[in-house]
């Protein structure tokens, strides 16, 4: 009798091994629920809030050569402005991304953006350095908070299948907001528009109502994230089955167009109190806060062991170069193409050529104590504004070409790719002598390492489970805006010592993040 029970109960427990988890079953109802309308809606809603987080670190290169007799701005003051985002987002993203694994998705997007819209408009009311730079900073911080929630809920709303290719493409929307961002500065910059009111209490300058502009954006992003559902995933870690249901037939009735009837997975876990979730915390849905952070403390501790902590330690090391490359280059591509237009003498003359006149100009400057000319402020050309758009179109061209080779050739293989191209353009650029050639390698630079920015990200989304995949994006997020903050930094102070230095420097980073990548496992699905 005994024998034939444990016979039973052998056969009782394979079965359960062979029956799929929630989040497995999660998938397979939204491949049930096709690619539709929702699809559509969370695409048109995350490109707000991408354009909204570009906004936060593009909208500041532009306006420094504006406001810099407004705001009495030094070098050392503006390359702060330029920096201070970063900080703030170095410093919420950890704690941002374990809070959204432990309270939601949705909740943090809707603050990350409401904040975010908040803080652009007190930037744009700015009558001094002070408030504008304490106003940057928190843009930074509710960047951070929004950002990696975007990414989760994107790629939580879809099924294996498709995830990578609508990853890459919400990828794309970052070149098509840096385009926005160029036209509507060429737009208002140029202008002269100064208003007074209050006996010129407060003075709004271009600059001023260039934020203004800037900060509908994260205003439409907070309106239309409204009207998206939570993460069906993340309802699943907190065992709410009924609400993760409903989500899913929301998504199937929109999709489709079909009544509930038809749905598949209609009846999806109705009769089961309690499931086989590989990826669920050890609470119920009327846990209390202080239950819920220590569940989630106790969900997330896997991340720091064997292998998943290499894994993060692996990710953090390339996002902090790849990020330092990107960030570098993107955000001083301005100010160099401004140094070309006035230092270029011949169309043959090398970039640093004209990097090297430029430092050393500045340098008889500094040492110079009898200059007294009045502060006037410098407007853009036309050249700096069309470079700057075609940069960011140029970026488009490898989104859409990996998105079909990320399926067929895999990440780690396409990312090694870009690493290897990236290392050759970067010591590209130190021979540069022209013009055209100039913008056609920094935009190849940039697109190149704005594909490896995606990429890694992809791979965190991939190799970290529901539960721990907001705070594996924040640590890695917040590792790459370290690498921002070094970079922009650091640049300068290399360029100061010859042209070559910070070229020279970035290429032998890229080499070693190339060789890094080597190691990169192979997920198999």
């Amino acid at each position: 009798m005994s024998e034939i029970n444990l016979q039973a109960l052998a056969g009782k427990d394979s079965d359960e091994q062979k029956a799929p988890t929630a989040m497995q079953e999660i998938n397979l109802a939204l491949k049930e629920c096709g690619f539709g309308l929702f699809h559509f809606q969370l695409l048109c809603t995350s490109f707000f809030g991408v354009v909204s987080s570009v906004v936060v670190t593009n909208s500041a290169p532009y306006i420094l050569p504006i406001a810099e007799c407004d705001l009495n701005m030094n070098l050392v003051q503006k390359g702060v402005l330029n920096a201070i985002p970063f900080l703030g987002m170095i410093l919420v993203s950890v704690l941002a991304g374990f809070l959204t694994d432990t309270f939601g998705r949705k909740y943090f997007v809707l603050l990350g953006f409401g904040g975010l819209f908040t803080f652009t408009v007190i930037s744009g009311t700015s009558q001094n350095y002070t408030l504008l730079v304490t106003a940057k900073f928190f843009e930074g911080m509710l960047f951070g908070t929004s950002f990696s929630s975007l990414l989760a809920l994107t790629a939580e709303f879809c099924h294996n299948d498709i995830r990578d290719r609508i990853m890459m493409l919400q990828s794309s929307f970052i070149s098509v907001a840096q385009v926005i961002t160029a036209l509507l500065s060429w737009a208002i910059l140029t202008q002269d528009w100064n208003v007074s009111y209050f006996n010129g209490a407060i003075v709004l300058h271009r600059w001023n109502f260039y934020l203004f502009v800037m900060s509908l954006w994260p205003l439409f992003a907070t309106i239309l994230y409204c009207f998206l559902p939570e993460s069906p995933k993340y309802y699943i870690t907190q065992q709410r089955y009924d609400e993760a249901r409903e989500v899913l037939i929301q998504i199937y009735k929109k999709n489709t167009g079909k009544s509930v009837d038809e749905f598949a997975y209609k009846d999806l876990w109705k009769d089961k109190k309690t499931y086989a979730i590989d990826e669920a915390p050890e609470n119920g849905p009327n846990k209390n806060f202080a239950g819920m952070l220590t569940a989630s403390l106790h969900n997330v501790k896997p991340m720091f062991q064997k292998p998943r902590g290499l894994y993060l330690l692996l990710f953090c090391v390339m996002s902090f170069f790849t990020l330092l490359l990107y960030n570098v280059i993107r955000l001083w591509f301005p100010q160099l193409s401004t140094i070309v237009e006035h230092y270029s003498k011949t169309d043959s003359q090398d970039l640093c050529v004209m990097l090297d006149s430029y430092t050393h100009d500045l340098a008889l400057i500094s040492t110079n104590d009898t200059v007294t000319e009045a502060c006037v402020p410098v407007v853009g050309s036309a050249t700096t504004y069309i470079n700057s758009m075609i940069l960011g179109s140029v970026c488009l061209v490898p989104v859409i070409i990996s998105s079909v080779l990320v399926v067929r050739v895999g990440k780690k293989n396409l990312y090694i790719a870009c690493g290897l191209i990236s290392v050759g353009v970067t010591l590209g650029l130190r021979w540069a002598s022209s013009k055209v050639i100039m913008v056609a390698l920094f935009a190849s630079d940039i697109a190149i390492a704005q594909m490896m920015v995606n990429l890694n990200q992809y791979l965190v989304v991939e190799f970290f489970p529901t539960t721990m995949r907001s705070l594996a994006l924040g640590m890695v997020m917040m590792w790459g805006r370290i690498g921002s903050l070094v970079g922009n930094v650091l640049f300068p102070i290399l360029l100061d010592m010859g042209c070559v230095v910070p070229f020279y420097t970035l290429a032998g980073t890229m080499i070693g993040i190339t060789l890094l990548s080597f190691v990169i496992p192979v997920k198999k699905n």
